[in-house]
């Protein structure tokens, strides 16, 4: 005879599974707002800057939000937050075709323009390439490929593989191009990361087709992976500048842009002065943040620690760790610092550092 509790039992995860799921619908403010924009087009030039206000209004969430100490819920069904990350992948497409549609139509130098491309290369950078990582990190080979045409709405689909066949074997090493140095800016960061990224990607995909070094030009190369994406980011590209004129070409170029350094932004500081001890990543290999707006629009990324840790767990079963550095701000207060205060942000970071005995302040070897 069943235990009386159980169906008790059933409705409480049921709850739980509800509240979860219906927190992680804060990712969709930004897509929905940009998509609001992009719908009710064109505005007069004062309305126009008002849609900024979302991008301001998130970071001041961001910078109030309470802490999310809660670990995962152990009873949680799969398929409601895999059909967050369908939504978000078909609003991505939805909006890069309107937008790139209405500059078509307004023209490129105009106010409008400049707003849309904002909203635009900051939902792609966030909304865009946060749910790509989720995508190729899963196990499943269809939701790795959405994830890698995600990245190629960006122009950076070699991230897939370098991220993952890169990145997360050397993070914490000098090995690593996505690993940011200890006093290193975000500015030189970026011009050291983005080509490195990019030259590792292309020789563990010649590697991986039998020679590290071989040249572009060798047949094995039509089999690469970041060849294939270059030649569908660059067909796209000029598809679209083929049928809607110039002006959305360059729109959809800098929107892609716009991402790529937002993206930077949030790999400089996930790593920033952390140096690995080990052979396998720990949790005190990557940065977390303890905001609960950053962890349910963001679809999980500031459990970074857990995610590191073991790459392959979905996003709503990241988990806290209270051994990880801590960064002062949730994500979105975090690329304005970055971005905006990089010397105050050095300073944060080197107290938390200091405090945690971790990258430079950790002990020697032995000692």
């Amino acid at each position: 005879m069943a235990s009386p509790s159980v169906p008790g039992v059933a409705r409480e995860v049921s709850r739980t599974e509800l509240q979860i799921w219906l927190a992680h619908l804060a990712c969709f403010v930004l897509p929905v707002a940009t998509l609001a924009f992009l719908a009710s087009a064109p505005h007069s030039g004062a309305a126009t800057l008002l849609w900024v206000g979302v991008i301001a209004a998130s970071i001041w969430l961001d910078h109030h939000s309470p802490k999310e100490l809660r670990q995962p819920h152990a009873g949680l069904r799969k398929w409601p937050f895999d059909a967050v990350l369908y939504a978000l992948f078909a609003a991505q497409f939805v909006i890069l075709g309107l937008a790139v549609y209405r500059v078509s139509e307004t023209g490129f130098f105009h106010v409008q323009t400049l707003v849309a491309l904002i909203l635009v290369g900051i939902n792609s950078g966030y909304s865009g390439i946060v749910v790509a990582h989720e995508l190729i990190h899963r196990r499943e080979k269809h939701l790795r490929i959405l994830g890698r045409i995600l990245m190629g709405s960006v122009l950076y689909e070699h991230f897939y593989t370098e991220h993952i066949r890169g990145h997360h074997v050397r993070v914490g090493t000098a090995d690593d191009p996505a690993t940011a140095r200890f006093g290193e800016t975000y500015h030189a960061f970026f011009r050291r990361t983005v080509p490195g990224q990019f030259r590792s990607a292309w020789r563990l995909e010649a590697k991986r087709l039998g020679d590290e070094d071989m040249r572009w030009w060798d047949a094995r190369m039509l089999r690469s992976r970041v060849v294939h994406g270059l030649i569908a980011e660059g067909s796209t590209a000029i598809g679209v500048g083929l049928l809607l004129g110039p002006g959305a070409f360059f729109f959809y170029v800098l929107q892609a842009l716009m991402a790529i350094r937002l993206l930077e932004a949030v790999n400089y500081f996930e790593h920033w002065g952390l140096v690995r001890t080990g052979k396998r990543v720990t949790p005190v290999d990557s940065w977390d943040t303890n905001s609960r707006f950053t962890l349910y629009t963001l679809v999980g990324l500031s459990r970074h620690s857990d995610h590191h840790a073991y790459a392959t767990r979905p996003y709503p079963q990241l988990r806290h760790w209270d051994e990880s550095p801590k960064l002062p701000s949730g994500y979105f207060g975090m690329v304005f610092l970055v971005l905006a205060q990089n010397d105050r942000f050095q300073k944060l970071m080197t107290r938390e550092l200091k405090r945690r005995g971790l990258g430079p302040f950790s002990a020697p070897a032995g000692a």
